[in-house]
């Protein structure tokens, strides 16, 4: 159950430091903003989700 409720790869997600050697392009950045988005979207309905139903 431990591994179920680890959020520690979704913190790193939004709050990790740039890799100076690697080169982006406009469709990785686009991606991950979508993923972020993406990510918010999800937790956010899953919060009102569980305000809703208590």
């Amino acid at each position: 159950m431990k591994g179920l409720f680890d959020f520690t790869e979704v913190a790193t997600y939004f709050f990790r430091k740039k890799d100076p050697n690697r080169k982006t392009n406009f469709n990785i950045r686009t991606m991950h903003t979508i993923n972020k988005i993406s990510i918010l979207m999800f937790l956010a309905g899953i919060i009102y989700f569980i305000i809703t139903h208590i």
